[in-house]
């Protein structure tokens, strides 16, 4: 995260991302794969920890082998096997859409999973249960917990996608974006824009 200071002299909280270059692999039609799609690559990997038939295939883009593919289906850029995808595709001020997976949490209790609000108090006989879910099931009838129970569990590393989030200023020397508002993932992961 960081802050710019707009034309109007608005201070705004920004997330910067680093929006390529993402290098086209491979494009699919209706011909051959019976639906239209285009391949982006991006990152860089070593030869030596990537597989041989993902570096064959790289080499027909006329590419270094790339640590991230990911596949747009119906995609409206019209490129080929080989040509880049830079941020210039996008323009300060219009709203873009970023799927990404949240942070993990791991295994958490009821009042951080759902917001339980506990005992509160510790009178009514409780001693050290205040974060405690409290009764789940009932007895004789329907003698079962109900399906989906909100209990503890593991929270987060969901895929989100997050819409409208607003351009605020881009660097195309270096494919920076800066994108005012809550990007899902921790710092250093992958995400997709979509505009």
């Amino acid at each position: 995260m960081t802050s710019i200071f707009e034309p109007n002299g608005k201070q705004t909280a920004c997330t910067i991302i680093e929006a390529g270059p993402c290098v086209v692999t491979q494009k699919k039609t209706v011909d051959t794969d019976g639906y239209n799609a285009l391949q982006l690559a991006f990152g860089e990997a070593k030869a030596k920890n990537t597989p041989k038939a993902q570096i064959n295939h790289f080499a027909k883009s006329g590419t270094t082998p790339k640590s991230v593919v990911k596949e747009i289906r119906n995609c409206s850029i019209e490129k080929e096997v080989g040509e880049s995808i830079t941020c210039s595709i996008f323009s300060e001020g219009e709203k873009v859409s970023v799927i990404g997976t949240t942070k993990g949490k791991g295994f958490q209790g009821v009042v951080k999973r759902h917001g339980f609000s506990g005992v509160g108090e510790a009178t009514h006989g409780q001693h050290d249960r205040s974060r405690a879910p409290g009764s789940v099931g009932g007895s004789s009838y329907p003698s079962r917990v109900f399906k989906g129970m909100r209990m503890a569990g593991r929270l987060g590393q969901d895929t989100v996608k997050v819409k409208a989030l607003r351009v605020v200023k881009i660097f195309a020397d270096k494919n920076y974006i800066l994108i005012s508002g809550s990007v899902p993932g921790h710092i250093g992961s992958i995400v997709l824009i979509q505009n």
